[in-house]
C-alpha cells in the first residue's frame, strides 16, 4: 500500500462581501476581490511546497454555489 502524505488544505470563501483564506483554523488574505485572496492562498502554498509540504488549494463559490460550512 502506498502512503499518501498529509496535505495541507487553504480554502477561500466568500463570508459576508468578504473573500478570506481559511487554514488550520487561521484566517488570513482578507479582500473584497477574490483573485486577491485566491493569490494570497497560492502565495502561502508555494511557501509551504517549496518548503516540502503538499498543498492543496480550493476555491468555494467558484460557479456560484455556496454553502453553509
Amino acid at each position: 500500500m502506498r502512503m499518501v502524505p498529509d496535505r495541507a488544505v487553504l480554502t477561500v470563501t466568500r463570508i459576508e462581501g468578504v473573500w478570506r483564506v481559511e487554514h488550520e483554523g487561521n484566517h488570513f488574505g482578507h479582500s473584497p476581490d477574490k483573485e486577491i485572496a485566491k493569490a494570497a492562498a497560492h502565495r502561502r502554498a508555494r511557501e509551504m511546497h517549496d518548503g516540502g509540504r503538499a498543498c492543496q488549494v480550493r476555491v468555494f463559490g467558484e460557479h456560484g454555489f455556496w454553502s453553509a460550512p
